[in-house]
């Protein structure tokens, strides 16, 4: 069981506005899906350059998400959210001006890195800001922090676009992270000092020794790859929604509204779990409502027996997405207790961040596959079942470790 937190003032109003800056985070990996059809047309961006676009912040998150946690966890929490937002704001800027999509590559690999640098170390931060009677539930909003910077972008990406264009979409969401640098600065309290006498070498030995740790330990694996199980499914039902839609004639601005508020309720579920685990309900059965919901909601929006039955579709989609957000909701609130320590909490996020990057771009492509050797997306309910049963028996050995 990791120690507990140091004590310090409790400061709650420093704990909303670290959510802020991570809703701000997410803004720039949501901001290019409703741009697509705007950068084709302008840039003559080809539909795999476009995928490269999309999945470039996956591939940076699938290999540096355990690095960015040791970062964090080495250099500053605080440290390393203030860097990471000025690294998004910089890109953003500078993406704003670019001419071809080799830059805008460039930019987007930058702003991975960047997203987290300033998300990872979020959960330590609300840890650090809050009472612990009110850090479940303040983890539950953090939860949230990427359903709400998605459902935004997704609303109003389109609108701003058809008034700035492309290039005051992107530096508008620069502006906006770069208001947070200063506004984290003054209100979140400042990183403790390092031990003295701690020098490079020191630093580098500890880095080493926080990743042995965090990896050698069942907790930090347990939640990453309950993450994967969770995150292979929630893209792959939210980014062929659109695609269903259409063919239920509900396409262009209806389809992308639907779209979005289907990736907004999940903030619902990220909140309700928070305040759940508050109140004593067990995580292992948090997290089976959330796997079961996801299941019944997928087999609901995809399946065959609602083919003809457009409006039960949608309904599966929004169970899908209200009940399954009690997954992340829960997994970043146990983090701290999942963590093998005080000093590896950050670097658990990070693994927890990395598997589920893993399962996003590891999930979508199988949807897509086998919806092609079936004829159809009735099948799509096969991979998320599959992910859904890993996912219970995960959260039970999550149970069982934590006595629960």
């Amino acid at each position: 069981m990791p120690a507990s937190p140091p004590t310090a003032s409790s400061h709650p109003g420093a704990a909303w506005i670290v959510i802020l800056a991570g809703v701000a985070a997410a803004l720039h990996v949501a901001k290019l899906p409703p741009a697509l059809p705007v950068l084709q047309r302008e840039l003559g961006i080809s539909l795999v350059e476009a995928g490269f676009l999309l999945s470039l912040v996956q591939l940076g998150t699938m290999t540096l998400g355990v690095v960015a946690g040791l970062t964090a966890d080495g250099i500053g929490l605080r440290r390393s959210m203030l860097i990471g937002l000025s690294l998004l704001s910089a890109a953003g800027l500078a993406g704003g001006w670019a001419q071809g999509v080799g830059t805008l590559l460039v930019l987007r690999g930058l702003e991975g890195l960047g997203f987290l640098m300033a998300t990872v170390p979020a959960p330590s931060l609300v840890r650090r800001c809050v009472a612990p009677s009110r850090l479940t539930r303040m983890l539950g909003f953090w939860g949230a922090f990427m359903p709400v910077g998605t459902a935004l972008a997704l609303l109003a990406g389109p609108g701003v676009m058809a008034w700035l264009g492309w290039p005051g979409w992107w530096w508008l969401l620069a502006l906006l992270s770069a208001a947070m640098v200063p506004w984290v600065a003054r209100a979140v309290p400042p990183d403790p000092p390092h031990a003295p006498g701690q020098g490079a070498g020191a630093a580098t030995e500890g880095w080493a020794a926080r990743l042995a740790q965090t990896l050698g330990s069942g907790g930090p694996w347990l939640a990453a790859l309950t993450f994967g199980a969770y995150s292979a499914q929630w893209l792959s039902v939210i980014g062929f929604l659109p695609s269903l839609y259409a063919q239920s004639g509900w396409s262009g601005a209806l389809g992308a509204v639907l779209t979005a508020l289907v990736a907004a309720v999940n903030m619902i579920g990220n909140v309700a779990a928070g305040r759940l685990l508050s109140r004593g309900v067990a995580p292992r059965r948090l997290l089976w409502c959330g796997f079961a919901a996801m299941a019944l909601g997928t087999f609901l929006a995809f399946g065959a027996a609602t083919a003809d039955a457009p409006v039960s579709r949608y309904l599966g989609a929004l169970l899908f997405s209200t009940v399954g957000g009690l997954i992340p909701g829960s997994l970043f609130a146990l983090a701290p207790r999942l963590a093998p320590g005080e000093r590896t909490v950050s670097t658990t996020v990070g693994w927890m961040m990395q598997w589920s990057a893993i399962g996003q771009f590891a999930g979508p492509p199988v949807v897509a596959w086998l919806a092609g050797r079936v004829g159809g997306w009735h099948a799509t309910w096969w991979v998320t079942g599959a992910c859904c049963v890993l996912g219970a028996l995960l959260a039970w050995r999550i149970g069982r470790r934590l006595g629960r």
